[in-house]
Protein backbone atom coordinates (compact mmCIF):
# COMPACT_ATOMS: atom_id res chain seq x y z
CA UNK A 1 0.00 0.00 0.00
CA UNK A 2 1.33 3.20 -0.81
CA UNK A 3 0.46 7.31 -1.08
CA UNK A 4 0.02 7.09 -4.15
CA UNK A 5 -2.61 4.59 -3.96
CA UNK A 6 -3.89 6.14 -1.08
CA UNK A 7 -3.94 9.38 -2.88
CA UNK A 8 -5.99 8.14 -5.52
CA UNK A 9 -8.47 6.49 -3.91
CA UNK A 10 -9.68 9.91 -1.48
CA UNK A 11 -9.43 11.98 -5.20
CA UNK A 12 -11.85 9.33 -6.66
CA UNK A 13 -14.03 9.45 -3.54
CA UNK A 14 -13.92 13.04 -2.75
CA UNK A 15 -14.47 13.73 -6.74
CA UNK A 16 -16.66 11.42 -7.75
CA UNK A 17 -14.80 9.39 -10.72
CA UNK A 18 -11.69 8.42 -11.91
CA UNK A 19 -11.85 11.02 -14.52
CA UNK A 20 -11.95 13.83 -12.08
CA UNK A 21 -9.45 12.27 -9.81
CA UNK A 22 -6.77 11.49 -13.21
CA UNK A 23 -7.74 15.26 -14.35
CA UNK A 24 -6.80 16.57 -11.26
CA UNK A 25 -3.37 14.33 -10.92
CA UNK A 26 -3.02 15.09 -14.84
CA UNK A 27 -2.55 11.09 -15.46
CA UNK A 28 -4.23 9.49 -17.44
CA UNK A 29 -7.42 7.20 -16.17
CA UNK A 30 -5.95 4.21 -16.64
CA UNK A 31 -3.29 5.32 -14.34
CA UNK A 32 -6.12 6.25 -11.68
CA UNK A 33 -7.51 3.14 -11.97
CA UNK A 34 -4.38 0.60 -11.63
CA UNK A 35 -3.46 2.34 -8.67
CA UNK A 36 -7.02 2.23 -6.93
CA UNK A 37 -6.82 -1.56 -7.91
CA UNK A 38 -3.43 -2.22 -6.25
CA UNK A 39 -5.31 -1.20 -3.33
CA UNK A 40 -8.91 -2.95 -3.66
CA UNK A 41 -5.80 -6.18 -4.37
CA UNK A 42 -4.13 -5.10 -1.33
CA UNK A 43 -6.97 -4.67 1.18
CA UNK A 44 -9.31 -7.39 -0.21
CA UNK A 45 -12.18 -4.95 -0.79
CA UNK A 46 -13.81 -2.66 -3.34
CA UNK A 47 -13.45 0.45 -1.60
CA UNK A 48 -15.68 1.91 -4.03
CA UNK A 49 -18.13 1.41 -6.42
CA UNK A 50 -19.95 2.62 -9.54
CA UNK A 51 -24.24 3.26 -8.77
CA UNK A 52 -26.85 4.80 -10.82
CA UNK A 53 -25.80 7.59 -8.63
CA UNK A 54 -22.50 7.85 -9.26
CA UNK A 55 -19.48 6.34 -7.28
CA UNK A 56 -20.86 4.76 -3.99
CA UNK A 57 -18.01 3.73 -1.07
CA UNK A 58 -18.24 0.24 0.23
CA UNK A 59 -18.31 -0.18 4.25
CA UNK A 60 -14.84 -0.58 4.20
CA UNK A 61 -14.00 2.29 2.07
CA UNK A 62 -16.07 4.47 4.31
CA UNK A 63 -13.73 3.44 7.11
CA UNK A 64 -10.88 3.31 5.33
CA UNK A 65 -11.31 7.19 3.80
CA UNK A 66 -10.54 9.60 6.83
CA UNK A 67 -7.58 7.49 7.17
CA UNK A 68 -6.27 7.38 4.25
CA UNK A 69 -6.79 11.74 4.30
CA UNK A 70 -4.92 11.72 6.92
CA UNK A 71 -2.11 9.52 5.71
CA UNK A 72 -1.75 11.39 2.79
CA UNK A 73 -1.68 14.90 4.42
CA UNK A 74 0.84 13.26 6.83
CA UNK A 75 3.25 12.23 4.04
CA UNK A 76 3.08 15.72 2.40
CA UNK A 77 3.87 17.01 6.33
CA UNK A 78 6.61 14.38 6.53
CA UNK A 79 8.23 15.45 2.77
CA UNK A 80 7.87 19.07 3.95
CA UNK A 81 9.95 18.55 7.38
CA UNK A 82 12.38 16.08 5.79
CA UNK A 83 13.33 19.10 2.83
CA UNK A 84 13.47 21.38 6.28
CA UNK A 85 15.79 19.67 7.71
CA UNK A 86 18.09 19.56 4.86
CA UNK A 87 18.07 23.16 4.48
CA UNK A 88 16.24 23.46 1.66
CA UNK A 89 13.71 25.65 0.25
CA UNK A 90 9.99 25.65 1.71
CA UNK A 91 7.57 24.29 -0.52
CA UNK A 92 4.72 26.81 -1.43
CA UNK A 93 1.63 25.42 -3.75
CA UNK A 94 -1.14 27.45 -4.57
CA UNK A 95 -4.14 26.57 -6.59
CA UNK A 96 -5.87 29.45 -8.40
CA UNK A 97 -9.29 29.87 -10.98
CA UNK A 98 -7.84 30.43 -14.17
CA UNK A 99 -8.66 34.22 -14.22
CA UNK A 100 -6.58 34.94 -10.71
CA UNK A 101 -3.85 32.59 -11.99
CA UNK A 102 -3.58 34.17 -15.61
CA UNK A 103 -3.38 37.45 -13.86
CA UNK A 104 -2.69 37.51 -10.89
CA UNK A 105 -1.40 34.22 -8.69
CA UNK A 106 2.56 34.88 -9.93
CA UNK A 107 3.17 38.80 -9.06
CA UNK A 108 1.11 37.85 -5.23
CA UNK A 109 3.49 34.60 -4.86
CA UNK A 110 7.10 36.10 -6.14
CA UNK A 111 6.25 39.38 -4.01
CA UNK A 112 5.39 37.05 -0.81
CA UNK A 113 8.85 34.95 -1.58
CA UNK A 114 10.97 37.95 -1.55
CA UNK A 115 9.78 39.18 1.40
CA UNK A 116 10.23 35.41 3.03
CA UNK A 117 12.91 34.75 5.54
CA UNK A 118 13.82 31.69 3.92
CA UNK A 119 14.14 30.27 0.45
CA UNK A 120 10.85 28.98 -1.28
CA UNK A 121 9.96 26.92 -4.12
CA UNK A 122 6.42 27.86 -4.94
CA UNK A 123 4.32 26.37 -7.49
CA UNK A 124 0.93 27.97 -8.88
CA UNK A 125 -1.87 25.68 -10.65
CA UNK A 126 -4.99 26.21 -11.71
CA UNK A 127 -8.07 24.38 -10.52
CA UNK A 128 -11.75 23.94 -11.25
CA UNK A 129 -13.61 25.09 -8.12
CA UNK A 130 -15.36 21.75 -7.14
CA UNK A 131 -11.64 20.62 -6.76
CA UNK A 132 -10.07 23.09 -4.30
CA UNK A 133 -11.56 22.12 -0.84
CA UNK A 134 -10.36 18.50 -2.02
CA UNK A 135 -6.81 19.45 -2.57
CA UNK A 136 -6.49 22.07 0.44
CA UNK A 137 -8.41 19.24 2.62
CA UNK A 138 -5.89 16.24 1.34
CA UNK A 139 -2.84 19.02 1.93
CA UNK A 140 -2.00 18.69 -1.97
CA UNK A 141 -2.10 22.36 -1.67
CA UNK A 142 -1.42 24.86 1.09
CA UNK A 143 -4.00 27.47 -0.34
CA UNK A 144 -6.62 28.16 -2.74
CA UNK A 145 -7.69 31.77 -4.03
CA UNK A 146 -11.17 32.05 -5.65
CA UNK A 147 -14.70 31.46 -4.82
CA UNK A 148 -15.80 30.56 -1.17
CA UNK A 149 -14.92 26.91 0.30
CA UNK A 150 -15.93 27.72 3.47
CA UNK A 151 -18.98 24.27 3.47
CA UNK A 152 -15.82 22.13 5.00
CA UNK A 153 -15.75 22.88 8.62
CA UNK A 154 -11.58 21.88 8.24
CA UNK A 155 -11.47 24.69 5.92
CA UNK A 156 -11.18 28.52 6.68
CA UNK A 157 -12.41 30.60 3.78
CA UNK A 158 -12.18 33.98 3.64
CA UNK A 159 -13.16 37.02 1.39
CA UNK A 160 -9.56 38.65 0.21
CA UNK A 161 -10.84 41.24 -2.45
CA UNK A 162 -14.12 42.50 -3.95
CA UNK A 163 -14.34 42.81 -8.16
CA UNK A 164 -16.72 43.37 -10.39
CA UNK A 165 -18.26 41.38 -13.08
CA UNK A 166 -18.43 42.95 -16.30
CA UNK A 167 -19.44 42.06 -19.82
CA UNK A 168 -17.05 43.65 -22.93
CA UNK A 169 -17.02 43.49 -26.81
CA UNK A 170 -16.35 45.53 -29.55
CA UNK A 171 -18.67 49.01 -29.35
CA UNK A 172 -22.35 47.58 -30.41
CA UNK A 173 -21.37 44.20 -30.27
CA UNK A 174 -24.26 41.16 -30.27
CA UNK A 175 -25.23 38.97 -27.45
CA UNK A 176 -25.21 36.17 -29.68
CA UNK A 177 -22.23 35.01 -28.54
CA UNK A 178 -20.34 34.77 -25.13
CA UNK A 179 -16.64 34.35 -25.06
CA UNK A 180 -15.04 32.15 -21.85
CA UNK A 181 -12.03 31.06 -20.62
CA UNK A 182 -11.67 28.04 -19.22
CA UNK A 183 -13.64 28.71 -16.07
CA UNK A 184 -17.25 28.33 -18.53
CA UNK A 185 -17.30 25.25 -18.56
CA UNK A 186 -17.27 24.22 -14.67
CA UNK A 187 -20.71 24.46 -13.47
CA UNK A 188 -19.76 25.63 -10.14
CA UNK A 189 -17.96 29.32 -11.53
CA UNK A 190 -19.21 32.13 -11.22
CA UNK A 191 -19.34 32.52 -14.92
CA UNK A 192 -21.27 29.87 -15.31
CA UNK A 193 -23.51 30.83 -13.12
CA UNK A 194 -23.66 34.40 -14.45
CA UNK A 195 -24.41 32.46 -17.90
CA UNK A 196 -27.35 30.53 -16.17
CA UNK A 197 -28.80 34.02 -15.23
CA UNK A 198 -28.74 35.16 -18.45
CA UNK A 199 -30.45 31.86 -20.10
CA UNK A 200 -27.62 32.02 -22.55
CA UNK A 201 -27.64 28.03 -24.34
CA UNK A 202 -24.75 26.21 -24.74
CA UNK A 203 -24.30 26.55 -28.76
CA UNK A 204 -23.80 30.48 -27.94
CA UNK A 205 -20.64 29.78 -25.53
CA UNK A 206 -17.43 29.63 -27.34
CA UNK A 207 -14.06 28.68 -24.57
CA UNK A 208 -10.77 30.01 -25.04
CA UNK A 209 -7.72 29.06 -23.70
CA UNK A 210 -7.97 32.26 -21.48
CA UNK A 211 -9.16 35.33 -20.28
CA UNK A 212 -6.60 37.51 -22.74
CA UNK A 213 -7.63 35.21 -26.04
CA UNK A 214 -11.44 36.08 -24.97
CA UNK A 215 -10.98 39.25 -24.98
CA UNK A 216 -9.08 39.83 -28.03
CA UNK A 217 -11.97 37.74 -30.07
CA UNK A 218 -14.13 40.16 -28.26
CA UNK A 219 -12.40 43.11 -29.66
CA UNK A 220 -12.65 41.44 -33.13
CA UNK A 221 -16.24 41.85 -32.54
CA UNK A 222 -16.92 37.92 -32.20
CA UNK A 223 -18.93 38.09 -29.26
CA UNK A 224 -19.00 39.62 -25.89
CA UNK A 225 -16.44 38.22 -23.11
CA UNK A 226 -16.93 38.61 -19.53
CA UNK A 227 -14.28 39.83 -17.43
CA UNK A 228 -12.99 41.29 -14.06
CA UNK A 229 -13.38 45.25 -14.51
CA UNK A 230 -10.46 45.91 -12.83
CA UNK A 231 -8.08 43.82 -15.29
CA UNK A 232 -9.91 45.01 -18.20
CA UNK A 233 -9.95 48.03 -17.32
CA UNK A 234 -7.17 49.38 -19.98
CA UNK A 235 -8.74 47.87 -22.70
CA UNK A 236 -11.72 49.98 -22.24
CA UNK A 237 -9.30 53.33 -21.73
CA UNK A 238 -7.96 52.52 -24.85
CA UNK A 239 -11.13 51.84 -26.70
CA UNK A 240 -10.24 48.26 -27.44
CA UNK A 241 -13.18 47.26 -25.44
CA UNK A 242 -16.54 48.52 -24.40
CA UNK A 243 -18.60 48.00 -21.54
CA UNK A 244 -22.11 46.16 -23.06
CA UNK A 245 -25.13 46.23 -21.00
CA UNK A 246 -26.50 43.06 -19.90
CA UNK A 247 -29.90 42.59 -17.25
CA UNK A 248 -27.44 40.74 -14.60
CA UNK A 249 -23.75 43.03 -14.86
CA UNK A 250 -21.92 44.30 -13.16
CA UNK A 251 -22.29 41.72 -11.01
CA UNK A 252 -19.85 41.51 -7.51
CA UNK A 253 -17.66 38.80 -6.83
CA UNK A 254 -15.55 38.42 -3.83
CA UNK A 255 -11.73 36.64 -4.37
CA UNK A 256 -11.30 33.99 -1.19
CA UNK A 257 -8.19 32.45 0.28
CA UNK A 258 -8.94 29.18 1.56
CA UNK A 259 -6.53 27.38 4.09
CA UNK A 260 -6.54 24.46 6.26
CA UNK A 261 -8.14 25.78 9.78
CA UNK A 262 -5.80 28.20 11.59
CA UNK A 263 -4.45 25.65 14.03
CA UNK A 264 -4.02 22.73 11.64
CA UNK A 265 -2.27 24.98 7.84
CA UNK A 266 1.44 25.06 7.53
CA UNK A 267 2.94 28.19 8.77
CA UNK A 268 3.94 29.32 5.44
CA UNK A 269 0.14 28.75 4.03
CA UNK A 270 -0.39 30.94 7.26
CA UNK A 271 2.19 33.64 6.55
CA UNK A 272 0.90 33.92 2.73
CA UNK A 273 -2.61 34.69 3.84
CA UNK A 274 -1.86 37.60 6.15
CA UNK A 275 0.58 38.71 3.30
CA UNK A 276 -3.05 38.63 1.15
CA UNK A 277 -4.27 41.47 3.74
CA UNK A 278 -1.31 43.94 3.12
CA UNK A 279 -1.91 46.86 1.00
CA UNK A 280 0.80 45.56 -1.30
CA UNK A 281 -0.98 42.68 -1.98
CA UNK A 282 -4.32 44.56 -2.39
CA UNK A 283 -2.28 46.56 -4.63
CA UNK A 284 -1.46 43.47 -6.67
CA UNK A 285 -5.16 42.55 -7.18
CA UNK A 286 -6.07 45.48 -8.33
CA UNK A 287 -3.19 46.11 -11.03
CA UNK A 288 -0.94 43.21 -11.77
CA UNK A 289 0.35 44.14 -14.66
CA UNK A 290 3.79 44.93 -13.38
CA UNK A 291 5.45 42.28 -14.53
CA UNK A 292 8.79 40.27 -13.08
CA UNK A 293 12.31 39.19 -13.68
CA UNK A 294 12.72 36.55 -16.17
CA UNK A 295 14.59 34.02 -13.51
CA UNK A 296 11.80 35.18 -11.13
CA UNK A 297 8.78 34.10 -13.86
CA UNK A 298 6.66 30.82 -13.01
CA UNK A 299 3.93 30.59 -15.98
CA UNK A 300 0.86 28.91 -13.75
CA UNK A 301 0.39 24.78 -14.83
CA UNK A 302 -2.70 23.59 -15.68
CA UNK A 303 -2.60 21.12 -13.18
CA UNK A 304 -3.76 20.78 -9.77
CA UNK A 305 -1.85 17.78 -7.86
CA UNK A 306 1.94 18.26 -7.55
CA UNK A 307 3.16 14.13 -7.30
Amino acid sequence: MTLTQLGAFVLVARLGSVKAAAHALDVTEPAVSQALTALRHHLGDQLIVRSRNGMVLTKGGARLLPIASQMVALGAEAEAEVRAAQGGPEILRVVATSTIAEFVATPLIDAFSRRAPRAIEATSGVAASSEMAVLVASRLSDLALGPYLGGDSGLLSEPIFRAQLVAVGAARSSCATWLVDPSGTEPDSETSRLLRRLRVPEDRIRVYPNQTAAWAAAADGTGVALAFAHLVAHQIQRGELSLIATPVTPAEIRWHATTLSADRRPPLAGALRRFLGTPEAMHLMRAPGVGIPPSRFRPPVHVTIWS
